[in-house]
């Protein structure tokens, strides 16, 4: 395959970063964007040189001249909208977290491996530059046997309203959040080919909703502790509650030495202006004062490498780093994590719960809506 043609799902915040990326694979070409609200696909379309737009995204799928689809939709939509690629026979890529739950999970794999097609879930960490270092520094044994594994991710809240709604997003910021640090923790503990993902024995985390409450039922504070085989722990700090930008950092502790890996501080620009400016970073929501000007920002997070990786994938029919399996095992320990809070207990693992969303485990069944 010459080029690789893609169609978009979504136009927002997600699927812009998605263009950009894919705009520097020279194997890519995107052909289509499809949107529900009205005008946004061809607003998207007309300001990318993008040729097709729509607003069913049944119709993108369908088109023959499309090879892979990528994802950019709520969490309520992935399934349905991973079953309807399928069954068009298009490779796929879906964002994080993979889906509501398990039976989704399911359903996504089934439905992509009967149509002989690539599931590829979205997990940019595992191709973050600087986290790309840091696992080098970890199979070369440069820090001997971790022990502990830490990555936080924080800033003061989602970019769209459908996060607040549990109906619709099925949790909060340790759904939306904790996936990422849960699919960090297996990467780097999966060995020089990435592929051999280690297996978590047990969860237990502490959830709370301290700033967000008027608008979400949802969890807005995360700390989530996971047990591997072999006695390695990774713990998870998540935050829709903090002010000043994004944080994304990484430590990792072994019997032989320490790293420490702040994703965006050491790629940034110190910057003190007294009047303020324009942007600085990801979430922050004023440049007066002391600020981190970043730059090469979707390069950073590993957006451009992840979206090469899955072009390739399609391309030459390689075994992409993480899949549809590896979103499930993630959700998994999300579901733990969630049951976890709920019971005040530590869930040993496998946790099957089938249909349960994650904040039906914490807060029962009757935790719908949104506020």
């Amino acid at each position: 395959m010459e080029r690789v043609r893609i169609g978009l799902v979504g136009s927002q915040f997600i699927s812009a970063i998605h263009f950009a990326a894919l705009e520097s694979v020279a194997a890519a070409e995107v052909v289509a964007v499809a949107s529900p609200t009205e005008g946004h696909a061809q607003a998207f379309a007309e300001e990318r040189g993008i040729s097709h737009w729509c607003q069913d995204y049944r119709e993108l799928v369908g088109m023959p001249e499309i090879d892979m689809v990528v994802l950019g939709l709520p969490n309520d939509l992935h399934c349905e909208a991973v079953l309807a690629t399928a069954a068009a026979g298009k490779h796929v890529v879906v964002e994080k977290p993979m889906a509501l739950n398990l039976d989704q999970c399911d359903q996504m794999i089934a439905a992509c491996q009967a149509a002989g097609v690539k599931l590829m879930y979205a997990e940019e960490l595992c191709f973050a530059p600087k986290y790309v270092r840091l696992k080098r520094l970890v199979d070369e044994g440069a820090l001997g046997a971790p022990f502990l594994i830490k990555q936080s991710e924080k800033h003061d809240g989602p970019h769209a309203p459908w996060f607040w709604d549990v109906e619709r997003s099925g949790g909060g910021v340790a759904l939306d959040m904790g996936c990422h640090a849960v699919a960090f923790f297996r990467w780097l503990l999966s060995g020089p080919d990435g592929l051999q993902r280690p297996r978590a024995t047990s969860v237990a985390a502490h959830l709370g909703t301290y700033v967000h409450g008027d608008k979400t039922r949802g969890d807005d504070e995360a700390i989530i502790v996971v047990e591997f085989e072999g006695g390695c722990r990774g713990m998870a700090e998540e935050s829709w509650a903090k002010l000043g930008g994004m944080d994304d950092r990484a430590e990792v502790h072994g019997t032989a030495g320490v790293a420490y890996a702040d994703l965006l501080r050491g790629n940034a620009i110190e910057t003190y202006s007294r009047d303020g400016y324009g942007y600085s970073v990801e979430k922050a929501g004023d440049t007066r004062g002391w600020s981190f000007t970043i730059y090469e920002e979707a390069w950073n997070y590993g957006f451009h490498q992840e979206m090469a990786h899955f072009v390739a994938c399609v391309q030459r029919d390689l075994q992409p780093l993480v899949t549809g399996q590896d979103g499930r095992a993630v959700m998994e320990i999300i579901l733990a994590a969630y049951a976890s809070a709920g019971s005040g207990q530590t869930i040993e693992l496998p946790f099957e719960t089938s249909a349960a969303r994650p904040i039906d485990l914490w807060l029962g069944p009757e935790a719908g809506g949104n506020g």
